[in-house]
């Protein structure tokens, strides 16, 4: 037994195992507590259109929702164009205060509604937070409609004390909510599928590009760097072509959501697999196999700045500007929208596009000096031997 752990010991695999452990535990604690500090303390920067077509109290009340609620808040002329703001996840909720509010809420047992419009093609929290205010700004109006209603009751007759009093009991519940959502989610399981695929891709991205790399460094002997490179760059692509298909396959299999559908989803898991290989064997390139550590901090960051879970609208700065380099928050975008509906996925191909080039043209960098660096060595030990 004691033979055998200090064979085990001398392996250099099994001392990186463990410290990749360790590592896994300090970076993913790390980053997840500094990258979720304070989100709960960052709601003001949710936005909240507000459109109001009433000439009468809607005006008073638009003012006093921009001034009193914790949020960013907007009064928009056209709903027509907060819906489209909303759809681009521009804004978080729209409240819809209509033409004849005042007149239904002061005529005789009338009652008015406001309409609020959520888009729920988001992070799960988006939508919680937005109901939470739809509670909250629909009991501030109502009392604001209260007011008003009692005192114009109690102006336009001569009533005693105690029937403006049965009045106002009457005028209680003088405004109503309507909850409108759009691109509705359907189910616990389909919200979390843009997480998962995330995060199944960029480990199995990571997973394979240590095998390759491995493989490289076994071949170094008999095979060139850029036919090793060439070689590495179409089985990622065989690859990202098979696991996509499989991964896009079992989604439609097990019941998923697919509002664009699936030739798209493929196409796009694709792009985003493939840009998550070439972006965590870029590190490999340039490090070698320690370069993995590398692909643990990108990944926790990734979770952490891309969407999936927590809105990046409540991030701190850094990590909020962090994630518009990163692949994943594109990938969580697009796969959003490709799945609960939303704008097309054209910028977010773009991106893709652009960070796969560039951590090509950084790999292949990484090849040529890694190759002029053993050269310039093998030729001073050739020199040295003379």
């Amino acid at each position: 037994m004691t033979s055998a752990l200090k064979a085990f010991m001398k392996r250099p695999t099994t001392v990186v195992g463990i410290v990749t452990s360790l590592m896994f535990q300090i970076i993913f604690s790390v980053i997840w507590m500094t990258g979720y500090n304070g989100v709960t303390d960052r709601v003001d920067k949710l936005r909240i259109a507000i459109v109001n077509e009433d000439a009468g109290m809607g005006k008073e009340i638009a003012v006093n929702l921009v001034k009193s609620l914790p949020f960013d808040m907007v009064q928009s002329d056209s709903l027509e164009a907060a819906k489209g703001e909303l759809n681009e996840r521009n804004l978080q909720m729209i409240v819809y205060i209509p033409s004849d509010f005042s007149k239904q809420v002061t005529v005789a047992e009338g009652q008015a509604s406001l309409t609020y419009f959520i888009n729920e093609s988001n992070p799960a929290l988006i939508k919680s937070i937005m109901s939470g205010a739809t509670t909250q700004i629909t009991a501030e109006v109502n009392k604001s409609a209260v007011s008003m209603g009692i005192q114009n009751t109690l102006t336009a007759v001569n009533v005693p004390l105690e029937q403006a009093v049965a009045a106002s009991a009457s005028l209680s519940q003088r405004v109503t909510s309507d909850v409108q959502s759009s691109n509705i989610v359907q189910g616990m399981n389909n919200q979390m599928v843009p997480m998962m695929m995330v995060l199944a891709s960029y480990v199995g991205a990571m997973i394979i590009g240590m095998n390759l790399e491995q493989s490289s460094i076994a071949l170094a002997g008999t095979i060139c760097k850029w036919r090793r490179f060439a070689a590495r760059s179409v089985i990622n692509i065989v690859a990202a072509i098979i696991v996509a298909l499989v991964g896009s396959t079992l989604l439609v299999a097990f019941g998923g959501q697919i509002e664009q559908g699936f030739l798209q989803l493929w196409g796009f898991q694709l792009l985003f697999l493939l840009t998550f290989m070439f972006v965590s064997q870029m590190f490999l390139y340039v490090f070698g196999i320690a370069g993995m550590l590398f692909n643990i901090i990108l990944l926790s960051a990734q979770l952490v700045v891309s969407g999936a879970i927590v809105p990046r609208e409540l991030l701190s700065e850094f990590y909020t500007n962090l994630g518009t380099v990163l692949p994943a928050t594109y990938a969580v975008d697009g796969t959003m929208n490709i799945l609960f509906g939303g704008p097309g996925v054209g910028s977010h191909v773009w991106m893709l596009i652009v960070i796969s080039i560039a951590a090509i043209a950084i790999s292949a960098v990484a090849v040529k000096w890694k190759g002029q660096t053993v050269h310039q060595h093998q030729v001073v030990i050739a020199n040295h031997k003379e």
